[in-house]
């Protein structure tokens, strides 16, 4: 399995066969275990033993620390990557912002509505494909402008979902909330 993880603004593939796991590039075998009842995993890295607070921090996103210092790692795997490429990853000018349905599905949940303010990260709809669940989330702050669906509703691909504006006092030009 083929993952991205970003540290400390940097963003390293890792690609994990079994205890065979390869960084940046670099091959090494690596077995894990975790120490019950503390956030310590331990690692067995090319023989070499290892020990890490590890922390959740939200879906996807970890506190890891190493050498009396701590980083939050993001962790996405191939599928969340081509998912967020598909919707515009990236935050569009202000009164811009749109999120269309990166593939067909159903709509299963809305979770914001007209008005509402969201924060980067923050969910925005759940939509099933291929049974499973996607939940696409705003890019960037900004308030929500219109909804056009519904719990329910089958979309199509590049479908509009959610329309966004920049939040109150955002300067003009600066990015919405659109993920």
């Amino acid at each position: 399995m083929r993952y991205h993880v970003s540290v400390g603004g940097r963003e390293i593939e890792v690609e994990v066969d079994g205890e065979r796991v390869t960084a940046g590039g670099v091959t090494h075998q690596v077995t894990a275990s975790t120490v019950p009842g503390t956030p310590l995993r331990l690692l067995l890295v090319d023989g070499r033993s290892v020990a890490l607070p590890v922390r959740p921090a939200g879906r996807g996103r970890w506190e890891v620390g190493a050498g009396g210092e701590g980083w939050e790692a993001e962790v996405i795997d191939e599928r969340t990557r081509h998912i967020r490429s598909l919707t515009g990853g990236a935050a569009q000018k202000a009164g811009g912002g749109i999120l269309k349905a990166p593939m067909p599905g159903l709509v299963v949940r809305v979770l914001a509505e007209p008005g509402q303010t969201v924060a980067a990260g923050s969910g925005v709809v759940v939509l099933e494909a291929m049974k499973m669940e996607n939940e696409l989330k705003a890019a960037a702050q900004g308030v929500v402008k219109a909804v056009h669906v519904r719990p329910g509703q089958a979309v199509e691909k590049g479908m509009v979902l959610v329309e966004f504006e920049a939040p109150p006092g955002a300067p003009p030009g600066a990015p919405s909330g659109s993920p």
